[in-house]
């Protein structure tokens, strides 16, 4: 978790936000060391996977050159997207189907094919 925010440069209680994971819980399970739950876990590895799903497509584009894919995902999680009717994408990271569908929106996206 730490090295996830640190790569996206952001604060922990903002990806605990965003995932909706308790601050006090997430801190608590750091601290001590503790294993996650399986619902924490599926969230923060999304979060890993969508990263990884957009340094693939940058580095198929041909010009991956100072592209931060951990950087560019912290911002893009949090702005409005039209494809979800307005919703931010870091909205949907907390069940399974809202992760599956910010990963085909990015597909989408690469694609050109999103509305």
């Amino acid at each position: 978790m730490v090295a996830l925010t640190q790569s996206m440069r952001i604060p922990r209680e903002r990806l605990y936000s965003t995932l909706k994971l308790a601050r006090a819980t997430m801190d608590r399970k750091i601290q001590k060391r503790q294993r996650l739950s399986q619902a924490e876990s599926e969230r923060i590895l999304a979060v890993v996977q969508l990263i990884g799903q957009v340094d693939t497509m940058v580095q198929e584009s041909g010009n991956p050159s100072g592209f931060d894919a951990a950087q560019w995902m912290a911002g893009w999680l949090q702005h409005p997207h039209p494809a979800l009717g307005g919703r931010r994408p870091g909205e949907l990271l907390d069940t399974a189907d809202g992760r599956n569908l910010v990963a085909q929106l990015l597909a989408q996206q690469q694609a050109g094919t999103y509305a």
